[in-house]
């Protein structure tokens, strides 16, 4: 790996996971006890390495020549095969799984740490474990014994892939819509016929079969999302001794191609009387399914912050080294020009990027973190951070992305250089796993809520605690006030049409808060300690709170207002 990589920064996973969350701490519990300082960094070192060696040379081509497929078999260049090979063989897979199952328990927040570099690298082709390792996670809290046998571990074995199969073509994010109907086969097993839509990794030759995860309604069963179930409808019919056998009645309709994560086959799928088996209890499949959902909503929120990243590495190598223009007070038009990370303009996008993209990783981690230490204070604290570490870093380190190709110029916009890619791969994150609209529903019309209001409280005590501390910390706390009072406002009669009319505004607002907090937080552990490193992190810190907190200004007199005029406007004004 070269010493200073453009795909992530090692130095800032270092100080983010060892001097302000201190992981090393995490290896006295005892599901942790195997590990040390030493262990976390051999994972993060092969993670780094394989994520340079075999995921990144072949992102551009995996973009120009996306996944076709001629009616039988779906062709996908052979370097993802490879780079699928070599992640299994390093175990990542089941990093963080017991070890009754082959996991190394790795901690949440180390695996979350390895896995960005991957994301970072090549999203299209991360994309394909990242699904199935979701997959094999719900399995291995929901399934039988004999499921988790027969298609968990084979996918912990890198035998097999997963997907999730949510979206029908007619019912998009609307899951109450779906018609897929599961009817009782008499011998235990479904007979499960509909479309699914949207399905990423939904059909390829990269494993033996495909493990899918597919949200139905068994027959009889009344309208509505409480009445689905969930079950395993495997490409291939798989014998009780992991034989893999002939193909289930689930064929490819045909493919998606998207403007980004084109390496990542997105596929119509079509279930005729295929063969599935229920995971465990009918009208229960949403719940079981949010499982994955959920871990697959931090993983988009992490790929977001990754290519935001990326691109933020991108753009900061070429401004040193791009020559063009002198400083505005040069009056000698024979003077050699400049490096643009000399002009004004340029250093405020990078540094704005700066703050999304660091900002955006250790909201991330410290989710990811948050797993690591279960208790019904940090269960709750993760329910409530979920929809904003998914949302928040979708729009915000995507700004990055767009900062990117600005301070490329012309050159941005062309394939000669990756910023415009990263771009294109990043704008599907405020899509994927729920639009950021509904994590904006979710936020306000159900995570702020729940216990009479009990996650909000938690989470804005632990953003005081922090501000309290800090020179930065007054308009943190004010702002962290606001979001108290604004909230009690908008449901003070409890009608979910007013208070929910500018719920995005309110996801954008508090996003930025949580955001903050995540840089006060590391102007903490920066300390008094001097570099210029660490000089970087107090002045991104100052710039946050003092030039990007201020956009909540604004959100939360809207808020408070209780405007709903996109609530009553007449569509026909369009």
């Amino acid at each position: 790996m070269p010493a200073v990589s453009r795909i992530l920064s090692r130095r800032d996973l270092d100080f983010l996971l060892y001097e302000w969350l201190d992981v090393e701490a995490l290896t006295s519990r005892e599901r942790f006890a195997e590990h040390s300082r030493e262990t976390f960094d051999a994972f993060l070192d092969v993670s780094a390495r394989i994520a340079e060696r075999d995921f990144a040379p072949h992102n551009r081509r995996n973009d120009l020549e996306e996944p076709t497929f001629d009616g039988e078999r779906v062709t996908i260049i052979p370097e993802v095969a490879a780079a699928l090979k070599a992640f299994n063989e390093t175990g990542l897979i089941s990093a963080n799984m017991d070890a009754e199952v082959g996991g190394m328990q790795l901690p949440h927040v180390v695996a979350r740490a390895c896995f960005l570099w991957f994301q970072a690298a090549n999203t299209g082709t991360s994309a394909y474990p990242m699904l199935s390792i979701g997959n094999a996670s719900l399995l291995l809290a929901h399934g039988t014994p004999e499921q988790i046998e027969t298609y968990a571990k084979p996918i912990l074995d890198g035998r097999f892939t997963g997907t999730m199969c949510l979206s029908e073509p007619q019912a998009g994010s609307s899951l109450s819509d779906v018609t897929t109907k599961a009817v009782p086969a008499g011998d235990g097993s479904y007979r499960v016929t509909g479309s699914k839509m949207w399905i990423s990794g939904g059909d390829h030759e990269l494993s033996e079969t495909i493990v899918h995860l597919v949200l139905a309604r068994v027959a009889g069963a009344p309208p509505g999302v409480k009445s689905l179930s969930l079950f395993i409808v495997p490409k291939h019919h798989v014998a009780a001794d992991g034989t893999v056998g002939d193909r289930n009645g689930v064929a490819l309709a045909g493919l998606n191609h998207k403007m980004g994560y084109r390496g990542t086959t997105n596929a119509v799928l079509s279930f005729d009387d295929a063969t599935g088996y229920l995971v465990g209890r009918e009208g229960h499949g949403l719940a079981y399914m949010f499982h994955m959902m959920n871990e697959a909503r931090i993983g988009v929120g992490s790929g977001a912050v990754a290519l935001g990243y990326t691109g933020y590495l991108h753009a900061l190598a070429y401004a040193r080294e791009r020559l063009q223009g002198r400083p505005v007070a040069a009056k000698d038009p024979a003077a050699p020009p400049v490096p643009i990370i000399e002009h004004p303009d340029v250093r405020r996008m990078l540094l704005a990027s700066k703050t999304y993209v660091e900002g955006g990783l250790a909201l991330v981690l410290y989710a990811a973190k948050l797993l690591d230490q279960p208790s019904a204070e940090n269960d709750l604290l993760l329910d409530v951070l979920t929809p904003i570490v998914k949302a928040w870093p979708s729009q915000w380190c995507r700004l990055a992305n767009d900062h990117a190709i600005q301070i490329h110029g012309g050159y941005g916009y062309t394939r000669e250089y990756p910023v415009e890619q990263f771009y294109r791969d990043n704008r599907l994150n405020s899509i994927h796993e729920g639009t950021d609209g509904i994590q904006g529903l979710d936020l306000l019309g159900r995570k702020v809520l729940m216990r009479d209001g009990a996650g909000l409280a938690l989470l804005l005590d632990r953003i005081r605690a922090t501000a309290s501390d800090s020179e930065l910390g007054k308009p943190v706390l004010a702002a962290a006030d606001r979001v108290a009072a604004t909230t009690a406002k908008l449901w003070a009669d409890g009608n979910p049409t007013v208070a929910l009319a500018n719920s995005t505004a309110y996801l954008d607002a508090v996003g930025h808060l949580v955001i903050a907090w995540m840089w006060l937080e590391q102007a903490a552990a920066v300390g008094d300690k001097t570099d210029k490193f660490y000089e970087g992190k107090r002045l991104a810190a100052r710039y946050f709170v003092t030039h990007e907190l201020p956009r909540t200004g604004p959100l939360l007199d809207l808020l408070d207002s209780r405007d709903t005029l996109l609530a009553d406007l007449d569509p026909q004004v369009f």
